[in-house]
Formats: structure tokens, C-alpha cells, sequence
């Protein structure tokens, strides 16, 4: 099998991997494009000198500074931790699409508020505005893998959810070039800090439009009672008509599975806590899908992406606009490493061994550059130039950036979309799109303090909780690469170990497509089945 060979659970047609599939996820990932726009502007914005001077920066001291900038990061992570949950509520009754149509809605406003902001009237308009911004991504990036991974084949799930991932990187590199051109080519202004903030606009009206043009997800469709619609779309998504195999294998298991829901826990509203309190397989996940957040934000990336400059000032890299180029290369490095991660890794290496080398990787690349600094003191020993030793931590740096955006950016983003079942899918992207954006408030929150205080000391930390993600990974988190949504069940058994459980599943998914094509042929068993009712998606909340 080749790296550009996909695995996949039983013959598919190559029609399946069409167009469609991609524009709708495409259009659907350019919430993440808002995000990593907002984690790679922000911090150099409120760093140049004509935001400084609007609101003016000279009556704080350097503790209250530092204060101040947090609180204009982190306001926007804790929107995002409320607007996850939010999701739930509108993912369940508004739909995939809906929903996100609203959440991109609320970012709008959000970014239109922060455009008010100026000297006369202070910070709190800037701060309500990014809450509220913040609400809206904080949404999105709850929905957005979900309904990917549900319009998805499995074969490329990881690399349609990826998108999600791509569209970040792309925001990022917008972002940080956008810094470096209104720092180098503008005179210090208030349009000089404000253009950065008001490209916000532009991903989220491409998103709210394109969101009239895409299908809503089958999968909720039809845990809703309209089967006829759902089947509308799977068709429409697949270039499949009804009688196809591949058809009837794909829905049969999703009225399995909704069938199996509905007899146990229940579709309802608040059925999925029931199940979180009563069944140990959802609660695992739940607590798998929190801890893969917690991992992720303490490998480090957050303090660099919303502190690019004080990381950088830490290695010896001086001015404004050197800091902000080195930043830029930063994100272009990313972006391109997440290319690769997208079409030749995620859904061919998987998702555990990616986790596992990018962790040991990166981790030695933090430990080089935290003796660096703590060697060689750049801060107390400033030079005109970078010396050798200051490139060589920065080559150490970028190599950090290659190991660890094609392990723990997205793949954290994938395994959360994909673990869930159909009936609490939406509850657990919420509690762990909210556990992401927890820990990144808590990062971005205290970030600027930990350099002041702990200095080289910070790349030591980050290095160990990667190491200690390895540990995490080998032992509690099974491989989902190429399982059907409706057969995740079978990898979090009580009675298969993790590392081992997905080669078990795999061979078992063969024999049953084998068992389930045999008893079909000549059958002529299709999917016309009565309809559930489009009254009944109301009748369920009772259930």
C-alpha cells in the first residue's frame, strides 16, 4: 500500500470522492480561516505603536500592560468556551448548517463592534466585540468538524475534516503578513491598527453566504425524523441514486445505529447527558476528547501564536518588524507543513502515530531552544545581530513547527469529529470545543506573565507535557482511521486494548461488508422505507 493509497472499509466508488464533498466541507472549514486570523493579527496588532499610542499604552506600567493585553486576547477564548456549548442547542434543533449560518452571523457582529473601539471610548467596546466574535467561532468550531465528518467517506474523513485545519493556516498566514504590511508600509494611524481588525469581515461573509449553497447533514436529517430529505442529500453528496450498494450498506448502518440510540439512551435533547453519566464508552470519549484539548494547548502553540513577538524577542530576534517577518515565516511554514499532513498523512499514517512522533519531536526541539536562552541569555546580553547560536535556535524552532502541525494542530480536531456516536456527537464536540478553548483562555490569559516570570524555563515546561502526551496517546487512544461513523462503538470495547483495538475492528468490518453484499444480491432490498414522519422529529423530545 502506497502513502497516497486510502484505506477504506468496503469497496466505494470512485464517484464518491467527488467535488461536492469537498466544496461542502470547504465552505464549512472557513470558520477555522476566522480563528487562525485572529490567533495570528492579534498579538502584533496590539503591539504596534499607533494602537499603542490610541489608547494610550504610556500611563501603565509594565505589569498593568501585560494585564491589559491578555485581557484583549483571552476575551475572545472565553466567548469561544461559551459559544461551544452554545452549539449543542443549536446543532441539535437549527441542523449543521443553520447553525454555523448563525455562529458566522454572531462573529460579524462581533468584528463590526471591535471596528468602534478608539481612544475616546476606550477598551470596553474592543472588549465586547471580541467576546462576542468569540461566541461565534467558539460555535462554528463545534459544528464545522461534525458536519464534515458526517458528510464524509471514511476513507478521506481525516482529510475533508482537515480542511477545518487548512483553513486555520490559512487565516494564520493572512494574519501575520497582513501585520507585517500595515507595520512596514503605513505611517502609524488609527487605520494602521484598524485595517487588521476589520479583514475579519471578509472569511466570515464568504462563510455565511456560501452556507446557502451547501446540503445539510444526512446523518442529522434523518436522526430528525426527515428521511426522505436526508436521503435527498446523501444521494446529492454521493452522486449515488438510492439502489446502489454503497447506498444501501451507508444508510442501513445509520438506521441501525439511530435504531440502536433510540431503544437505549434516547434522541432527545437530554438524553446524550444521560448517556455521559450512565455509559462508561461515552464517558471515556468524553474525557478522551477534553484530554486530546489539554494536550494540544500545552504543547505550546498558543503562546506562540497569540505572543509571536515575545517568543521571538526571547530568542534575540529585535524590532517591531523583524519580529513580525519572522512570524510570517512562521505561518507560511505551518501552512505548508499542513499540506502535507492534509493529502499524504492523516488519513494514511493515522491518527496515533502522528500524535506519538510529532510529540517526541517537537519536544526535543523545545528542550534545544530553552538551553539556548538559558545558556546563552539573549535578554541580558542583547546583540545588533542574531548570533549563530540565536539562527540555530530559530532552525530548532521552525523544525518544532514541522513536527508538530502535522501531529497535534489538527489531528486533536479530526479524532473529536469522528469518536462520538450520532446522539451525542454534538454534545461531545461542544465539551471538548469548549475544553479547547478553555485551555487556550488559560494560555493566552497568563502567557506574557510565564515569559516574565519563568523565561527559558517556559520551553522546558512545554517540552515535558509533549512528552508526557506520548504516554497519554499509546496507552488510552484507539486508531479511527478508515472506521465507519456507525462502527466507533466497537473500538472503545472494554475488552480491546486501544493500540490494538483497530486492526481487530477493521477485520471484523471486512467480513461483515462481505456478509452484508452476499445476502443482498438479488434481494432486491432498497431504501424505500416508510417514512418516520416529519411530525415525529417533535414527538422525540419526549422520548
Amino acid at each position: 500500500m502506497s502513502i497516497l493509497s486510502l484505506q477504506e472499509d468496503r469497496p466505494t466508488p470512485k464517484c464518491v470522492y467527488n467535488y461536492r464533498v469537498y466544496s461542502c466541507a470547504a465552505v464549512a472549514a472557513f470558520c477555522a480561516v476566522m480563528i487562525g486570523y485572529d490567533s495570528a493579527f492579534i498579538g502584533g496588532s496590539i503591539a504596534l505603536d499607533s494602537f499603542k499610542t490610541e489608547f494610550n499604552w504610556a500611563q501603565y506600567s509594565a505589569e498593568e500592560s501585560d494585564l491589559i493585553s491578555e485581557n484583549i486576547v483571552s476575551s475572545y477564548q472565553a466567548g469561544a468556551f461559551f459559544g461551544a456549548f452554545f452549539a449543542y442547542a443549536a446543532g441539535h434543533y437549527l441542523g449543521r448548517k443553520k447553525g454555523l449560518q448563525v455562529f458566522s452571523a454572531i462573529f460579524i457582529l462581533g468584528a463590526g463592534l471591535m471596528l468602534g473601539a478608539n481612544g475616546q471610548r476606550g477598551l470596553g467596546i474592543l472588549y465586547a466585540g471580541r467576546a462576542l466574535a468569540g461566541v461565534g467561532v467558539g460555535g462554528a468550531s463545534n459544528l464545522t468538524p461534525i458536519y464534515i465528518s458526517e458528510l464524509a467517506p471514511p476513507a478521506i474523513r481525516g482529510r475533508l475534516v482537515g480542511l477545518y485545519e487548512m483553513g486555520w493556516q490559512i487565516g494564520g498566514v493572512v494574519g501575520f503578513w497582513i501585520n507585517y504590511g500595515v507595520s512596514t508600509t503605513m505611517a502609524p494611524s488609527r487605520e494602521q491598527w484598524l485595517i487588521p481588525f476589520a479583514i475579519q469581515l471578509i472569511p466570515a461573509g464568504l462563510m455565511f453566504i456560501g452556507l446557502f449553497f451547501i446540503r445539510e447533514s444526512p446523518r442529522w436529517l434523518m436522526s430528525r425524523g426527515q428521511r426522505t430529505k436526508a436521503l435527498k442529500n446523501l444521494c446529492w453528496i454521493r452522486k449515488l441514486d438510492t439502489n446502489d450498494v454503497y447506498m444501501l450498506e451507508e444508510v442501513s448502518a445509520i438506521d441501525a445505529a439511530l435504531e440502536h440510540q433510540s431503544s437505549t439512551v434516547g434522541l432527545g435533547f437530554w438524553q446524550p447527558f444521560k448517556a455521559l453519566a450512565n455509559d462508561r464508552k461515552v464517558s471515556y470519549r468524553f474525557f478522551l476528547g477534553c484530554s486530546l484539548f489539554f494536550w494540544q494547548n500545552t504543547s505550546g502553540i498558543n503562546a506562540i501564536n497569540y505572543y509571536s513577538p515575545t517568543v521571538f524577542k526571547s530568542i534575540g530576534i529585535t524590532g517591531t518588524n523583524t519580529s513580525l517577518f519572522t512570524t510570517g515565516i512562521f505561518g507560511i511554514v505551518k501552512a505548508l507543513v499542513t499540506i502535507v499532513w492534509l493529502f499524504f498523512l492523516i488519513d494514511n499514517l493515522g491518527r496515533r502515530n502522528l500524535l506519538m512522533f510529532g510529540a517526541f519531536g517537537g519536544a526535543l526541539c523545545l528542550y534545544y531552544v530553552g538551553a539556548y536562552i538559558k545558556i546563552a541569555d539573549p535578554s541580558h546580553h542583547p546583540t545588533a545581530n542574531i548570533t549563530s547560536g540565536g539562527i540555530s535556535a530559530m532552525a530548532f524552532f521552525y523544525l518544532w513547527t514541522i513536527f508538530y502541525t502535522p501531529s497535534w494542530n489538527g489531528t486533536p480536531w479530526v479524532y473529536n469529529s469522528e469518536m462520538f456516536p450520532q446522539n451525542v456527537r454534538t454534545l461531545g464536540q461542544a465539551f471538548a470545543a469548549a475544553s479547547n478553548w478553555l485551555f487556550n483562555f488559560l494560555v493566552a490569559r497568563f502567557t506574557a506573565q510565564m515569559f516574565t516570570a519563568m523565561g527559558y524555563g517556559v520551553y522546558f515546561f512545554f517540552a515535558s507535557l509533549m512528552l508526557c502526551s506520548i504516554v497519554f496517546v499509546f496507552f488510552l487512544l484507539p486508531e479511527t482511521k478508515g472506521v465507519p461513523l456507525e462502527s466507533m462503538d466497537r473500538l472503545f470495547s472494554k475488552d480491546l486494548k486501544p493500540r490494538h483495538a483497530h486492526k481487530i475492528v477493521m477485520i471484523e468490518l471486512r467480513e461483515d461488508e462481505e456478509q452484508f453484499r452476499h445476502n443482498v444480491e438479488g434481494s432486491g432490498i432498497g431504501l424505500e422505507k416508510e417514512e418516520m414522519g416529519e411530525k415525529a422529529a417533535h414527538l422525540e423530545e419526549t422520548v
